[in-house]
């Protein structure tokens, strides 16, 4: 506990798996805003990469109910065979729930130490304000967002730029940041979840489709703080204002097309 803090309130749990915690909160006067580094960042989440952000750097999601997916497997098996009621089946559910309890542990440890460093090295980030409870509706893609724990990302990141006095702006969710160019800013009408990499139909730009979102949130957000909108800009759809991603203006074209061409994938080694 830091010098000179009291707790105000102690909180102690059992979890599913057996462990005992004890919460104490107290108020730390010793937590000082984070130096300066006049660095910006947009960061895009995805699936393949946890997220990839406007530095051209991605980093891979770890996977972790994958990772643990087969011992999890054989334990739930083992207590399918369980008697109901017996001291082998309280045994046995135990150890269904240290599995869970594992692979909580692991996402949180992982993502506390990502969002550190990137609070760390930059004044400002700007992400998209998905409705991530909406999006696990689709079954094809619970499991996998689920897994990547994004809420719990974006909830991370939230509260250490405050407590560290850096700059979170989210742009609103119907920001079309995959399907705008960031060279020419044209918009396209369709880009389907398969294609990674796209050709603008109009100035015929290559872009890695989540390289190229990345680019464009930052520019977003960039434009947010500037206006001095906050970081809930939901009433702007999807983009009313002009900042440039590349020396282009962000606010989207009269003109569309129907769709962007894909470049051809490489097969995966």
């Amino acid at each position: 506990m830091p010098q000179d803090c009291y707790p105000s309130t102690v909180t102690v749990k059992l979890d599913p798996s057996g462990r005992w915690f004890v919460s104490i909160l107290v108020k730390d006067p010793s937590i000082n805003p984070l130096p300066k580094t006049g660095k910006q960042l947009g960061i895009d989440v995805g699936i393949t990469s946890l997220i990839t952000t406007s530095n051209e750097e991605k980093v891979a999601n770890p996977k972790q109910f994958n990772r643990l997916y087969k011992k999890l497997r054989r334990k739930q098996k083992a207590l399918s065979r369980k008697t109901k009621g017996s001291n082998n089946r309280y045994k046995a559910c135990l150890e269904v729930a240290q599995v869970y309890a594992q692979i909580k542990d692991a996402r949180t440890d992982f993502l506390h130490k990502l969002t550190t460093k990137l609070v760390r090295d930059n004044d400002l980030i700007a992400i998209e304000d998905l409705a991530i409870k909406n999006m696990v509706k689709n079954h094809k893609l619970a499991k996998s967002i689920s897994d990547a724990s994004w809420g719990e990302f974006n909830r991370q990141l939230e509260y250490k730029c405050e407590w560290y006095g850096k700059k979170l702006v989210k742009i609103d969710r119907y920001f079309p940041s995959s399907k705008r160019c960031g060279n020419c800013g044209h918009i396209v009408d369709k880009l389907p979840l398969d294609i990674r990499e796209w050709e603008c139909p109009k100035c015929g730009t290559n872009h890695d489709r989540d390289i190229n979102a990345s680019h464009n949130i930052l520019a977003a957000g960039l434009a947010l703080r500037q206006r001095g909108l906050g970081g809930f800009p939901h009433s702007l759809l999807p983009n009313p204002f002009g900042v440039s991603v590349c020396g282009a203006s962000v606010r989207p074209e009269e003109s569309k097309s129907r769709k962007a061409t894909a470049l051809k994938q490489k097969p995966k080694s």
